[in-house]
């Protein structure tokens, strides 16, 4: 508990961790996170602009963490070389087994993710994708551990999918450069406006066209 304290206190005295990430921090739930998206809908529809909104879902994403990059982006955070060192022993070299009907199977090493049982693997996790929201240009993402939602706004139909699908590359070549895989079939959109409309959004070449929600708020 004592390095998830310290680390915390670190990232969170220096203002390192982002704040659309809303994930077991304090004075954060989905509740506050959906507030402020419903907010930011709202005067976008006062405004008469539509809303465009991805919901994006990773595969296995605590267990695919590069430990590599991950203690890179620790390093570029000010970590110094002994706190490092300690937090490579702490991922590296460990094994897994399973225990199914009776049996326990050979240890296989573990090469990359982090552990998800203990308080100190969520906090690395945040941290591997605390960059996340800086690769967008016009979309705005909320966290809650691995969920995202990105969010964008436009004043007509065209400049949105435009603006979207556009901003998709960008989230799509961050994950690349990061090893995490998307859960392509699961990653939805919705449409926040008073009309539907037929719009279509791509991600790694696959549409995003699954369903068409138009909401208007009251």
């Amino acid at each position: 508990m004592i390095n998830f304290n310290q680390l915390y206190d670190y990232v969170s005295h220096n203002n390192l961790l982002t704040n659309y990430q809303s994930g077991f921090r304090a004075l954060h739930s989905t509740v506050t996170s959906l507030l402020n998206f419903i907010d930011k809908w709202r005067f976008s529809n006062d405004k008469g602009q539509i809303n465009g909104v991805v919901f994006v879902d990773l595969k296995k994403a605590f267990d695919t963490v590069d430990h590599s990059i991950l203690l890179s982006k620790m390093k570029r955070y000010g970590l110094n070389k002994l706190t490092l060192r300690y937090f490579r022993s702490y991922l590296e070299n460990r094994c897994q087994s399973r225990f199914v009907n009776d049996h326990l199977s050979h240890k296989l090493p573990v090469n990359c993710g982090v552990p998800q049982d203990l308080t100190l693997g969520p906090l690395l996790f945040f941290i591997f994708i605390n960059d996340l929201p800086n690769c967008f240009n016009t979309g705005t993402a909320a966290m809650y551990a691995d969920d995202t939602i990105v969010t964008f706004n436009a004043v007509d139909t065209a400049n949105l999918q435009s603006q979207m699908n556009t901003e998709l590359v960008n989230l799509d070549n961050w994950l690349i450069a990061n090893k995490l895989l998307l859960n392509v079939s699961k990653t939805k959109f919705m449409l926040v406006c008073l009309h539907l409309e037929d719009l279509h959004y791509f991600l790694q070449n696959i549409s995003l066209a699954l369903r068409l929600c138009g909401v208007h708020l009251i």
